[in-house]
């Protein structure tokens, strides 16, 4: 789609008509997509991509503010005092750059396709976010939380480690995958609620409402804890998947003549 006809599309159909056609252009949800991410989120992104589209805004505008909404909720979870004012703010800005995060894609949808340059500019926004958002735990945990033992600061440094390498092999599971796209079998395992359910750990969106308790430092951490352990477990039977995929997608290669 040309930037001609994106505009002359523009001016033709009302918000809620181009949010109806966003919607029935909607990208198939992953199979184990966590709830949250699929219909909340998701969602959300498509009001607020609509409400871009419109207004002319680029994909890369709306990563821009995606990254400006999540990274200010970083420097206020590393700096300020732990409250629970702070955890909503905290809960609601991060929540509002996961929504923009979903949002960039679906402008890109509305306005005939993405470019190379702007899904690089999305994995990098992507892959700070995810190390540096535990990393601002670490610090305020240091800096404010009555900690009985120093070894609860070791949970945000091995949430960063878990976040970092499930966010890269995924990218290179997509990757390889695209690479031998001729000897990628295709899925055929349907999207369940009880598969849908069983990712709710690994929500980002989880995650983001986690912080509203902020303000109880104990139960906080009791949950953060709790969601680090789902987070590792996941990503431990994950991986032994993922090679076990990779793995087959070699035999194929090889046996095709």
């Amino acid at each position: 789609m040309t930037s001609t006809s994106a505009q002359a599309i523009r001016s033709t159909e009302t918000y809620f008509d181009t949010v109806r056609r966003l919607s029935s252009a909607q990208k198939t949800a992953a199979r184990g997509a966590p709830p949250y991410s699929v219909y909340v989120n998701r969602r959300v992104g498509r009001y607020l991509a609509a409400g871009a589209y419109r207004l002319g805004l680029t994909p890369n505008n709306v990563t821009a503010i995606s990254a400006g909404f999540t990274f200010c909720a970083i420097g206020l979870l590393a700096i300020g005092e732990p409250s629970w004012w702070l955890g909503i703010v905290v809960w609601l800005l991060l929540a509002t750059g996961y929504a923009f995060d979903s949002a960039d894609g679906q402008v890109a949808r509305l306005r005939g396709g993405g470019s190379p340059s702007g899904e690089w500019l999305d994995h990098v926004v992507d892959s700070i976010k995810i190390s540096t958002l535990h990393l601002a735990v670490l610090i305020t945990m240091f800096t404010h939380f009555p900690l009985t033992s120093s070894a609860w600061l070791l949970v945000p440094i091995g949430f960063t480690a878990v976040a970092a390498v499930s966010f890269f092999a995924m990218i290179l599971n997509d990757l390889l995958k695209a690479k031998h796209a001729e000897a990628a079998p295709l899925s055929t395992a349907p999207r369940t609620v009880l598969r849908s359910l069983l990712g709710v750990p690994t929500d980002y969106g989880v995650l983001c409402l986690a912080f509203v308790l902020l303000g109880a430092p104990l139960a906080f951490l009791g949950l953060y804890g709790l969601l680090f352990v789902a987070n590792a477990a996941y990503l431990a039977l994950a991986l032994g998947k993922w090679f076990r995929d990779m793995t087959a997608l070699g035999r194929v290669e090889v046996a095709r003549p």
